[in-house]
């Protein structure tokens, strides 16, 4: 089983986190932001990994902190159950509509961290939800897990599909990305590494 437990603890947030890459989708934990956790949720539903987490952090001042310190232990306890990777197809990617809006998402489990982010999202706010802690989450997520992340908007207008479009196609890829290839027989790579 490719599973991991990470801890982050800060002056600002205190985070836990569990992760099953061969899980079948389940969710629990709070983040103590509303949407936030419906976003991971919905992550974790589309990626069939098995995420539960514990979340603490300084929202009286904002939801700052909180949203890049889960992205931070997320994307560690991700890098940390992959393991070797060994035998993964390495690479996902998926253009994903959420009813006006449609989204292209690609990964690349290279072990060099990048974010490329091209969505432009009006309002500022859904819920109580700051619209750029988006990026900020999934950014704090790439570089911590060692991925290469792309993100595109080709469509939509309603803020919350397309976040809600992001999250999806986020964990749809990844889950393609970390499926074993029965036809590779070591490291996806010439280098011999990742």
């Amino acid at each position: 089983m490719r599973t991991a437990v990470v801890e982050r603890v800060t002056g600002e947030t205190k985070v836990k986190v569990e992760i099953n890459l061969d899980g079948k989708g389940n969710f629990g934990g709070k983040t103590g932001i509303g949407f936030f956790d419906h976003m991971l949720h919905l992550w974790a539903r589309h990626s069939l990994f098995d995420l539960f987490l514990e979340a603490q952090g300084d929202l009286d001042v904002d939801a700052h902190h909180t949203v890049e310190d889960v992205g931070i232990t997320l994307g560690q306890a991700f890098q940390k159950a992959l393991g070797n990777k060994e035998c993964l197809r390495r690479y996902g990617s998926i253009c994903l509509p959420m009813d006006e809006a449609l989204v292209l998402v690609a990964v690349d489990l290279s072990g060099r961290p990048f974010f490329a982010y091209d969505v432009e999202i009006g309002p500022w706010i859904v819920g109580s939800f700051p619209v750029e802690l988006v990026p900020e989450f999934f950014r704090a997520f790439a570089n911590n897990a060692g991925i290469t992340l792309h993100m595109r908007l080709l469509s939509g207008e309603n803020a919350h599909h397309i976040i809600e479009a992001l999250f999806k196609a986020f964990g749809r890829a990844l889950q393609e990305a970390v499926s074993v290839n029965p036809r590779e027989s070591g490291v996806p790579s010439t280098k011999g590494s990742l």
